[in-house]
């Protein structure tokens, strides 16, 4: 068995494979000194649009932006409220409150660790000030999303994917970012596609919001020096589309060994009874493992010994958005939301990078084996 180390994400073998075109495609970007916007971007938009299969993409800075844009595309603002998982990274509530809403919080379910639809209802009944409904496909696999957009239909509620860590992923044939009033991706480094920077986009069906989104990531204006509304600066500059541009026509044989290495793991870990691995929900036609992420008995003891076996892991998320020190303001206390609070206690992603060959997943199951054996 082998005893090199084996990281949780290998950008730079990612590199290695596409850098005559990559270092092509920004040696042209710098020879037309065209930097913000432009016709890298526009490519860009429309190649992502395509490939999630919907009308419109609308790239701006960052996948925390595009949350802020959509929101504020669909009316969210001061005074209102927004309803989401409380187990997901930071900016999914974060930039709630930049809009001037507060976040509300739903639990999750316990395979998926996506927002429990039968949960919702609920919810909504004792927040009557709710204007968005946010649920995030998290970790590559989309939430449920039929029950999800029959409630906000039904009380006239947009819904508003989180699908930072999903493109690609399928719910029930349909892409993420196509199945709801809008849909935010994120470009950063560690994602599927992943920019060499900060990078996001916003998806929509909708053409008047995508007129408004293309507005408001300009300081809220179509015309320069003119100003419907008071926008952000949030563009997408052309080398990091450009970039992308790149990666995404390897996107596809990437998530397809990213899905090879999840299967094996599932393979290899079958009958571990201290470790359960992420299942693939019924719903899920294309699950895309942004991040592959067991739940584990001892996880603390567990992450110790893979770091002093060189096995990189990482904890998504060890404190539960509703238990964070700036939102204690909302009044939430431990134990409203058991599900996503034992995920924070249990949850371990290990590597499953698509630079991973089948024996480093092997190696990587062995030793997990091997900590519980010998407890």
């Amino acid at each position: 068995m082998q005893n090199k180390p084996v990281a949780l994400l290998d950008l730079k073998a990612q590199y290695a494979h596409i850098r005559d075109e990559v270092t092509a495609t920004v040696a042209r970007i710098c020879d037309g000194q065209t930097f913000v916007l432009g016709e890298p971007v526009t490519t860009f938009e429309k190649e992502v649009a395509a490939y999630s299969q919907v009308k419109h993409g609308i790239g701006c800075a960052s996948g925390s932006d595009a949350i802020l844009l959509a929101l504020k595309a669909v009316g969210v603002g001061a005074g209102d409220e927004v309803l989401t998982v409380p187990y997901s990274f930071f900016a999914t509530a974060g930039y709630i409150v930049h809009t001037g809403a507060q976040p509300v919080f739903c639990d999750i379910e316990h395979d998926s660790f996506n927002m429990d639809p039968s949960k919702v209802e609920a919810v909504l009944d004792r927040h009557p000030k709710v204007k968005a409904i946010m649920p995030v496909h998290l970790y590559g696999q989309c939430a449920d999303m039929d029950p999800i957009l029959d409630i906000g239909k039904a009380r006239g509620i947009p819904v508003i994917e989180d699908a930072a860590q999903s493109i690609g992923a399928e719910y029930k044939g349909q892409r993420a970012g196509s199945i709801g009033a809008a849909g935010c991706f994120s470009f950063y480094p560690g994602k599927n596609l992943g920019a060499f920077g900060d990078a996001g986009m916003v998806t929509t069906h909708d053409d008047a919001a995508a007129h408004s989104l293309r507005a408001l990531r300009v300081h809220g204006g179509h015309t320069k020096y003119v100003h419907d509304t008071v926008g952000w600066n949030s563009r997408l500059d052309a080398l990091q589309a450009a970039v992308l541009s790149v990666k995404l026509r390897y996107l596809d044989q990437w998530t397809e060994a990213r899905q090879r290495n999840a299967d094996l793991y599932r393979e290899l870990l079958r009958d571990c009874a201290d470790v359960q691995t992420p299942p693939v929900a019924s719903y899920s036609t294309r699950h895309v493992h942004n991040q592959f992420v067991i739940r584990a008995k001892n996880r603390d003891g567990l992450k110790q010994y893979l770091t002093e076996q060189q096995i990189g892991t990482e904890i998504y998320y060890p404190i539960p958005l509703h238990l964070q020190t700036c939102f204690a303001y909302l009044g939430y206390k431990p134990g409203d939301f058991p599900v996503s609070e034992q995920a924070a206690v249990e949850s371990l992603a290990i590597p499953v990078h698509p630079e991973l060959t089948a024996d480093d997943v092997a190696h990587v199951a062995e030793r997990i084996r091997a900590f519980y054996a010998a407890r």
